[in-house]
């Protein structure tokens, strides 16, 4: 076994598309320190979120469960065995440095079990500043999500900002260099960052934005209503592009500056570190913008988690194994916590979902995971248009059960913020065949009922084996 008492860095980018990467084969945005880091690293072309979005899969990663079984967008229940006690109760010094606010606000205790932490406030709709400041929107409010709730308090938090160190991003990793730089002598320590960039708002410097559409003259749509896409010109879809971009370019540069020191440390020697994100974003792909709910004529419902959304970046460094290699298997966010209990020699828990990469990595085991699942919470029912999307290497299932039309209930899924949900629409079935059409065109369910009736009762195995009950798993039973 090649698992040693060593350090484990994991960094979390928030809404970081794979393919806005250079190592997954992006040619137009520059990320030269993440493809720097990926070259000698496994990079896994085949990883897949798990529970949907942002504090279910964080959930996910600290207690290696598929949690959207059981849970929703909540606080950390405190019977949850979580990675940072077991890590803490081994001899390691574990520390939290962190900008998402919203698995630290309101009592969510995702630090539990943490030596320390550090949240650098302001993000998003962070009740932070409350300076009584001229507040100019960037552009049209009715194109932002949210305008008079979170992007004022987003364009307070930001009002004292000068330079570019003064970015959520910079301040999260120029804090995890500083604790590096006091901490690298222990014998061994967890260190866990996350970062809530690239998400919205998109507002990195300016000369970051240039590199990708320097003649734009139009508003600034830095936090698009989330919905269908036809109500941004041409023009600014492409503008959205850009600042995404150059988000992303933000977050590399200071993902850089923490790698750098990890190399000035010589911590590469024995230090596992783990680079990935929570989901993706729709750019205009199946007509829509944004993730998570979508309105569809005046309700709020779900949207179907496609290939954008669901495939994620995960980029694995070990230092006994050799990288520099791509690995095709299905990975999934809750095999974090295993593969980080597995390399520290911890001991394991019981009734995880996870599975330890290490094996796969170093020769042992060809697969861990024939399919990988993501999905939004299933504890409401199947109501407000909530979809699971099943995925092998060949084909991808979307389906939603038999939906309860009209039943309406307040989830916080997007973003933490409560909105009613419902939906007058049935849902039917999407197939598609990820080799022959990758970006998920074609719905062949009709002609290949079989498939997806296979994918189906695997899924439903799946519900059972995890210790679903089986009034959750009912409405599940059903195709359509």
């Amino acid at each position: 076994m090649l698992v040693c008492r060593m350090n484990v860095i994991l960094i979390v980018s928030d809404t970081l598309r794979r393919d806005y990467l250079g190592c997954y084969g992006n040619e137009w945005v520059s990320t030269p320190n993440i493809d720097k880091f990926a070259r000698k690293s496994i990079v896994f072309d085949n990883a897949y979120a798990a529970s949907f979005p942002t504090v279910p899969a964080r959930r996910d990663i600290i207690t290696g469960k598929y949690s959207y079984v059981y849970a929703g967008w909540e606080p950390l229940a405190g019977n949850e065995i979580v990675l940072s006690e077991i890590l803490r109760k081994n001899g390691y010094v574990t520390m939290l440095i962190a900008d998402t606010p919203h698995f630290l606000r309101d009592g969510y205790n995702f630090q539990r079990g943490f030596n320390g932490w550090i949240w650098i406030r302001g993000q998003e709709n962070d009740n932070y500043l409350t300076d009584d400041i001229e507040i100019k929107f960037p552009c049209d409010p009715r194109k932002l999500r949210n305008p008079y709730k979170t992007v004022v308090q987003y364009l307070r938090n930001i009002s004292r900002r000068r330079f570019e160190s003064d970015y959520f991003v910079a301040q999260t990793m120029s804090e995890a260099v500083r604790w590096l730089e006091k901490n690298y002598t222990h014998e061994k320590f967890f260190l866990y960052v996350d970062t809530f960039d690239p998400h919205e708002p998109w507002d990195p410097p300016k000369y970051y934005v240039d590199l990708y559409d320097p003649d734009y003259k139009g508003e600034e749509v830095f936090y698009p209503v989330y919905g269908p896409v036809d109500y941004l010109s041409k023009e600014e879809l492409k503008h959205i592009r850009a600042l995404y971009a150059g988000e992303v370019t933000l977050v590399d540069r200071w993902v850089g500056k923490l790698l750098d020191k990890v190399e000035d440390l010589d911590l590469f020697t024995n230090t596992m570190i783990i680079f990935t994100t929570d989901h993706g974003f729709f750019f205009g792909e199946h007509g829509l913008i944004g993730k998570s709910i979508i309105p569809p004529e005046g309700k709020f419902s779900y949207a179907p988690l496609y290939e954008e959304i669901a495939h994620i970046p995960f980029i694995l460094y070990h230092p006994e194994i050799k990288g520099g290699w791509r690995c095709k298997e299905i990975v999934q966010l809750p095999d974090i916590f295993p593969t980080i209990i597995d390399f520290t020699r911890s001991e394991m828990p019981r009734n995880i979902g996870g599975k330890s990469i290490i094996p796969l990595i170093s020769g042992e085991k060809e697969y861990i995971h024939k399919l990988a699942i993501t999905s939004p919470t299933i504890i409401h029912g199947t109501t407000a248009g909530v979809r699971t999307t099943i995925t092998t290497k060949e084909w991808s299932l979307i389906y939603g059960g038999r939906q309860t039309l009209g039943k309406e209930y307040v989830t916080n899924v997007i973003d933490g913020m409560p909105k009613p949900v419902t939906t007058e629409i049935k849902v039917r079935p999407e197939l598609y065949n990820l080799k022959r059409d990758p970006m998920q065109k074609e719905n062949i369910y009709d002609s290949n009922i079989d498939v997806a009736e296979k994918l189906h009762a695997i899924y439903i195995d799946f519900l059972r084996k995890t210790g679903v009950g089986e009034d959750i798993i009912k409405p599940w039973l059903y195709l359509e």
